[in-house]
């Protein structure tokens, strides 16, 4: 992409804040939003629910019967225990604490699979999303950001439906039971549980809302150290080159020491919940003791319902506590869920299914028309701009840096919307016609050399079908490259890796072969010899010139001298074309391009 473009940059404050720290988000909408995409497991989920209320039903049953055990047991001291009764009461609890165990299992085993797939299906949303978005988007926002989204944030959600969603249901069914009981049994011990649970809960209220900003921005915080450690190591031999690392460690510092701040404030937070929660937890039991033996001892209550109220009392302070525990991955799921929707809601490409017309049998004339465009509304970067090219013809498009050349390739390949006029490819507007049959049309050689991990010969069919062997040999020899790869101790199938031993000259005849294999009727070479030494640039532009044989070709290029032999070379500055004509033309001018070329040969 070229220095014409807005750079994508990390909104940050001084030392290392992430700008301002956002407000509490909308838990109840996000979470809505998730529930929204997950609809079809919803069957799934309520079942998994389902099992997750009964299993807490039961554990709320099995305190009562406790305590007829125990008062059974106090009856026969110093008589005779009724063992038929004991062992009933023994079989049941037996059976409770059991059935408990399966339902909990297979809800957990139903959501674990849920959230499995729905965590694909996010991740398949935000893959498919990133097609449908246009380049815009991407000139402000950091890779490392989508990435963060992509990972970070679906882990997020998902380990919080795994984990969090049923328990937290659970919890919720058994509080709702263990009230009933409790006041069922006996409303003063009641009153002291709840009371003691209450004012947990306020305080834990207060704790949450504070804590809900910083879990907001550690996911923030996330994403731009993932952007900044992303670009740092891609360009990590300029940063080297330019002894960039005391700047770059200074801005990772700033950055993590945000997310440190944001990451410590949350879970410090979140981790005050447990040991207030236990503190009130035990302050109940305490007093349910005191309690209940001032009433046992008047004859209100028997022996067994204190035991019952022992349990009951621990147990809802634990499901207070599970509740308490689980809200915190809740609001990180609500923040990461956000991101998620956030991204997933960005406009989109206009849609172009409607369009019927299409390029077919093209021959390769294209027109610019008064064509205007500007990657923001104030800066207008083509103002106005109009040439007629004729099919197999080469045109070099040359100026300074900024003039707006790669902007106008981009433009021609509809990577970008005109803010006015219109291209036509065979007389075509290419804005009838889908953006896939446009980019059908072409094929292109950039200055950055884009191989991935994969053989040889995946490299060179990259997503075309139908491809022989014969032909990607065929491609390679054409380009030169055959002969060295036949050295190879794989050949074609030799993988590329950090452990390849490829120079930029034979990376660039690769994307060469590449675009020899698709055979598109429109070729650009954008830079494609300026990363390479004279001896290499010399091979990759025979190899060029013969792909470029019966193809209507766009050269960019800054080394005048590799353009001499096109057809019309096309001066650009400030957006607009001042000259126009072949080189001996446009020399004979003595205008512009005499300038620019005369002065690549000026010695000191």
């Amino acid at each position: 992409m070229s220095d014409e473009q807005p750079k994508r940059r990390a909104q940050r404050g001084p030392m290392g804040e992430m700008g301002p720290v956002e407000k509490p988000k909308d838990l109840k909408g996000t979470w809505i939003k998730i529930i929204k995409f997950s609809k079809k497991h919803l069957p799934h989920v309520i079942v998994a629910l389902v099992m997750a209320a009964i299993a807490a039903v039961l554990s709320v049953i099995a305190p009562g019967i406790v305590g007829d055990f125990a008062d059974e047991i106090v009856k026969g001291i110093g008589g005779t225990v009724d063992m038929a009764i004991i062992f009933t009461f023994g079989i049941t609890l037996i059976a409770i604490y059991a059935a408990g165990t399966i339902l909990n299992f297979i809800q957990n085993w139903i959501m674990a699979t849920v959230t499995a797939k729905v965590s694909k299906e996010m991740r398949k949303s935000l893959s498919c999303k990133i097609n449908r978005l246009p380049f815009k988007y991407f000139n402000k926002t950091s890779y490392g950001d989508v990435l963060s989204r992509v990972t970070n944030d679906v882990d997020a959600v998902g380990q919080t439906l795994s984990q969090s969603v049923s328990q937290l249901f659970s919890a919720i069914t058994a509080i709702v039971g263990f009230l009933i009981m409790m006041f069922y049994k006996n409303i003063e011990l009641a009153l002291v549980t709840v009371g003691a649970s209450i004012l947990g809960l306020l305080m834990m209220a207060v704790i949450m809302k504070k804590a809900q900003k910083y879990f907001v921005a550690q996911q923030k915080g996330l994403g731009e150290i993932n952007g900044h450690v992303e670009e740092t190591y891609t360009g990590h031999t300029i940063v080297k080159v330019y002894n960039g690392s005391r700047k770059t460690k200074k801005t990772f510092e700033e950055i993590n020491t945000g997310l440190y701040d944001s990451a410590w404030k949350s879970q410090f937070f979140s981790g005050l919940i447990m040991p207030l929660m236990m503190f009130i937890g035990n302050f109940g039991y305490v007093a349910v003791c005191i309690i209940g033996a001032m009433l046992a001892y008047n004859g209100v209550i028997t022996f067994g319902v204190i035991i019952s109220f022992i349990m009951y009392s621990r147990f809802f302070t634990q499901n207070l506590s599970q509740v308490a525990q689980h809200i915190p991955s809740l609001q990180r799921a609500a923040a990461s869920g956000e991101r998620v929707f956030e991204f997933l809601e960005e406009k989109e490409m206009d849609d172009e299914s409607h369009k019927v017309r299409a390029l077919t049998n093209v021959k390769g004339d294209v027109e610019f028309r008064h064509v205007k465009f500007g990657y923001t509304p104030e800066k207008t970067i083509i103002k106005d701009f109009s040439a007629e090219i004729k099919a197999g013809q080469k045109i070099a498009i040359v100026g300074p840096t900024g003039a707006g050349k790669t902007t106008l390739v981009n433009l021609l390949m509809r990577f970008y919307e005109l803010d006015g006029g219109m291209i036509l490819i065979d007389g075509v507007p290419i804005d009838e016609v889908r953006r896939e049959n446009v980019h059908e049309q072409f094929c292109m050689v950039l200055q950055d050399t884009w191989l991935f991990e994969g053989t040889i010969k995946e490299n060179i069919i990259y997503s075309m079908e139908g491809v022989t062997d014969e032909e990607v040999v065929a491609a390679c020899t054409i380009v030169g490259l055959d002969h060295y790869i036949q050295t190879l101790p794989n050949g074609y199938d030799t993988v590329l890796n950090d452990n390849a031993n490829l120079s930029e000259g034979q990376k660039q005849l690769l994307t060469i072969a590449r675009a020899v294999i698709k055979d598109a009727p429109l070729l650009i070479l954008d830079e494609a010899t300026s990363s390479v030494d004279t001896r290499t640039e010399r091979l990759v532009q025979d190899a060029m010139n013969m792909v470029a044989l019966g193809k209507t070709s766009f050269i960019i290029a800054h080394r005048l001298s590799t353009i001499k032999n096109a057809d019309k070379i096309l001066v650009m500055k400030d957006g607009d074309v001042i000259e126009s004509g072949t080189h001996k033309e446009l020399l004979a001018q003595r205008g512009f391009y005499a300038e620019l070329y005369n002065s690549q040969f000026e010695t000191a």
